[in-house]
């Protein structure tokens, strides 16, 4: 299991920071789609550092086409020498139509077809295909020299999809090479609903990568235990309060706490929705203790499932912290 590490939020210290990631013996570096564009800052982790790998977790797919995504992945995958990976989210309707303006409809098929189609342009790039992907969502079938890029040695960049619900999982396993897990999960909703999802889109999961973000909740004492547990349970409740993430909680049979975590969270009462997060909800979400004991609890919970893994810590930890809790993680 390779176990990635994560980037200060502050976009002026993304290079120090990948390095330092990197020094550290971390495997690679995964780059969210939140305050900052994430491929500017894909760009300064594969120029500050020569051996991890970067990706993002995730950029969203709908807010643009298959066009501009294929040129900047494109681009990243030669720039960084083979080390970039293409991570791509559905994100929900609200923010595809309210934040970006674009359409939103049927998100399983359009995300396969979206890879469909990134994967006709880059085969014209790479392998001079003539160009001509018809579908229900897109169409392209216009590409002259003057708007091609030369082909390159390490070719298109991988393409993992993330999701929650069984028909995009399905389509992940179907089109994709990897599959990012949500860190809104638990071990019981990946054995009983994810797998058997990626497996009916790829029966055979052999050379497919499966990466795992898990809560973690971390404290060298009662005090910073107890403010990484309230960090980590206002994390999992703005999640909880999604209902596109309803079906992990249905599973548990905790179905009834989304409708009140959703009203809350629009009344802006963000602290009230982290008191709907029992212990026994924290527990499956997360993994909760000392650096070294939540170490090896991370590693238990999903080691023999994921081949990447990476730590969500929805607050600030030292660094001898994570150096304890990764070297209790390698070593379980």
């Amino acid at each position: 299991m390779l176990i990635d590490g994560g980037l200060p939020r502050d976009l002026e210290a993304t290079a120090a920071g990948a390095r330092e990631v990197e020094a550290a013996g971390y495997d690679g570096v995964w780059i969210p789609e939140t305050t900052h564009d994430p491929f500017l800052i894909a760009l300064r982790v594969a120029d500050a550092t020569s051996r991890i790998s970067v990706g993002t977790s995730v950029a969203i797919a709908f807010a643009r086409s298959p066009m501009t995504l294929a040129s900047t992945a494109y681009d990243l995958a030669r720039y960084s020498r083979g080390r970039f990976v293409l991570g791509l989210g559905s994100q929900v309707k609200a923010h595809i139509e309210r934040r970006f303006a674009m359409p939103w409809s049927r998100p399983a098929a359009r995300m396969r077809e979206y890879v469909l189609a990134l994967r006709a342009i880059w085969a014209a790039w790479q392998d001079g295909t003539p160009l001509d992907f018809r579908g229900e969502f897109y169409t392209h079938t216009l590409m002259t020299p003057m708007f091609a890029p030369s082909p390159h040695e390490w070719g298109p960049p991988p393409v993992y999809l993330a999701g929650v619900g069984e028909q995009m999982t399905a389509v992940a396993g179907e089109v994709a090479d990897g599959f990012i897990l949500h860190a809104f999960t638990t071990r019981r909703y990946v054995d009983e609903v994810t797998l058997p999802a990626l497996r009916r889109g790829r029966p055979d999961l052999t050379g497919f990568t499966i990466c795992g973000p898990a809560f973690v909740a971390i404290g060298r004492d009662d005090a910073s235990l107890a403010a990484a547990i309230a960090g980590t349970r206002k994390q999992i409740a703005f999640y909880a309060s999604t209902p596109a993430y309803r079906p992990v909680l249905e599973l548990h049979g905790w179905g009834d706490v989304q409708p009140e975590l959703t009203a809350l969270s629009k009344q802006g009462r963000w602290d009230a929705m982290a008191g709907l997060i029992d212990d026994t909800m924290l527990h499956e979400f997360a993994v909760v203790g000392t650096p070294a004991a939540a170490g090896e609890a991370f590693a238990a919970k999903l080691g023999d499932v994921v081949d990447r893994a990476s730590a969500y810590a929805a607050y600030p930890i030292d660094p001898a912290s994570w150096t304890e809790f990764v070297t209790a993680a390698r070593g379980a």
